[in-house]
């Protein structure tokens, strides 16, 4: 066999083209094979490349060998992902809010390149990024990163929270804020951090992707014996939209055409009772703030808070309140 200073590279090479090339529909043949690698200035003979498949093989690589009247060929059996797999992550990606347009094509990309070549294509007709509503926070990769960090070394974190001007820009709102994380919960499309807040010695939440210029910090975090107490996947069903509110234990009613909705809100351990032969009722946890209220009041007339009363009277000013505004 002729010897070229690629020749350490030929097995790289060899895989490198039945992942991206092939599969059971385009086997590539040893002439293509060869041709491929002369290009790349490594030459070889027909016996290496069996050879080399043998070795591949021998590895764990489920190549196939196929054959038919065009002489047949090699093909990729099986990849890390199925393109089934892959439609589901090129989903979750596009329609990820806090993942930026330009960072979801560059991660869409890289999933095509996974697919190979031929299915490339079927994952890019699903692709439908542009329009959707998107964060403009580029910095936010960097961001999710050292929040994973600082809670694998039970560190703190300084960051600077944004909100949108009139100009449509993110600005600072406020000083640098100093707290503990603790867990990073995925609701309502939106990515948010829980963490301790020590000068006011509650559990906070925040929007990851409003969150600039995080930094992790040498002190230790603080808050573990509160955050314990919270079960985090209740905390985030009763936390509507994530906005804090007085915690209560609170009686609804709804029709029982409404049940879906209802476990969907609040999960299928809920506390459900039938109330009559049209309605049940339900005792959940909730943090009373108005995007609770709105979702009783977006539900209808049906969505009843039967208790406290106090809860009541909340919710009662809160749609009067609505009413008159308006009026105005």
């Amino acid at each position: 066999m002729a010897k070229s200073e690629g020749q350490k590279l030929k097995l790289l090479y060899i895989l490198k083209y039945l992942e991206e090339y092939t599969d059971e529909a385009h086997p590539m043949t040893t002439a293509e094979l060869i041709s491929r690698l002369a290009a790349e200035g490594i030459t070889c003979e027909r016996k290496t490349i069996y050879a080399d498949i043998a070795a591949l093989m021998d590895f764990g690589c489920d190549i196939m060998q196929v054959s038919n009247r065009r002489g047949g060929g090699y093909y990729m059996a099986s990849r890390d992902f199925e393109l089934a797999e892959l439609k589901l992550l090129v989903d979750a990606v596009q329609s990820s809010r806090f993942i930026t347009t330009k960072k979801s094509r560059d991660l869409i990309k890289k999933l095509e390149q996974i697919a190979g070549k031929h299915d490339a294509g079927k994952l890019q007709r699903q692709v439908y990024v542009a329009g959707r509503i998107k964060t403009e926070n580029e910095s936010i990769y960097y961001n999710i990163d050292n929040l994973h960090r600082a809670i694998q070394e039970n560190k703190q974190i300084s960051f600077t929270y944004l909100e949108w001007n009139l100009q449509k820009k993110l600005v600072p709102r406020g000083d640098k804020r100093i707290v503990s994380p603790w867990a990073l919960i995925w609701k309502d499309e939106n990515y948010y951090l829980a963490a301790f807040d020590a000068k006011d010695n509650i559990i906070k939440h925040y929007r990851v992707d409003k969150m600039g210029s995080v930094e992790v910090l040498e002190e230790k975090r603080e808050g573990m014996a509160i955050f314990e107490k919270i079960d985090v996947a209740a905390y985030s069903n009763q936390t509507f939209s994530m906005f804090s509110g007085e915690e209560e234990t609170v009686t609804m009613r709804f029709p029982n055409r409404l049940v879906g909705v209802v476990l969907d809100r609040f999960g299928k351990d809920a506390d459900l009772r039938k109330q009559d032969e049209g309605s049940f009722r339900i005792r959940a946890k909730v943090a009373v703030s108005g995007p609770f209220f709105g979702w009783m009041a977006g539900i209808g007339s049906e969505a009843e808070i039967v208790a406290p009363e106090q809860t009541v009277v909340k919710y009662k000013q809160w749609l009067q309140n609505i009413i008159d505004k308006n009026k105005e």
